[in-house]
């Protein structure tokens, strides 16, 4: 007679999947165990990101280089598309003359553009991001790219201040432009 243990066992795994799952919309990338942690301080509250440059090297580098700089300080929370993404910068600061990144896809590095990831904003050309970043606000997977489109670089990943980008992303938006903006205090490197 066979032993009932396989069967119970694989019940508990599914039965556990099911309910351990996150809800739909909001599966998130898991944060990566290590990595440069920063905190994006606002008028509204505080972000918490933790950045992989394991996997984006360049992208995080070119991040924290504008983070050393205070490029961030007194920028902005300009544009909201609630359940998609809020995007942030320093539209004062920026300059075309602004060294660009080039892209580190989705497709190389394994990090998605999922729920709470940090990305780069660019224009059509994929090579074009410089210091504009987006978070997401639910799983994009169409942001990630494919055969023919190379899709956003993410770079990292919210630990804590989730509730805030939901906030900023539902808050009162004209053509996707905060009617508001929230406020950038700093954007600090943490211990």
């Amino acid at each position: 007679m066979r032993s009932l243990r396989p069967f119970a066992a694989a019940l508990a795994f599914a039965t556990c999947a099911a309910l351990c799952a996150p809800p739909a919309g909001r599966a998130t990338t898991p944060a990566p165990e290590t990595g440069p942690r920063i905190k994006i301080i606002t008028s509204a509250g505080n972000i918490v990101v933790v950045l992989d440059p394991k996997h984006a090297p360049k992208t995080v580098a070119n991040f924290l280089f504008y983070v050393g700089e205070k490029f961030f300080d007194g920028g902005t929370f300009f544009r909201a598309i609630p359940g998609f993404v809020i995007q942030g910068g320093n539209k004062a600061r920026e300059k075309p003359s602004d060294p660009t990144v080039a892209l580190e896809t989705p497709s190389k590095t394994g990090i998605k553009n999922t729920d709470g990831a940090i990305s780069m904003a660019r224009t059509s050309d994929p090579n074009s991001a410089t210091s504009e970043f987006f978070i997401c606000d639910g799983q994009q997977p169409a942001l990630d790219g494919s055969d023919t489109q190379p899709g956003y670089a993410a770079f990292g990943h919210v630990i804590s201040g989730m509730e805030l980008v939901r906030k900023i992303s539902h808050a009162p938006a004209a053509d996707e432009m905060l009617v508001s903006p929230v406020k950038i205090i700093q954007i600090v490197r943490l211990p």
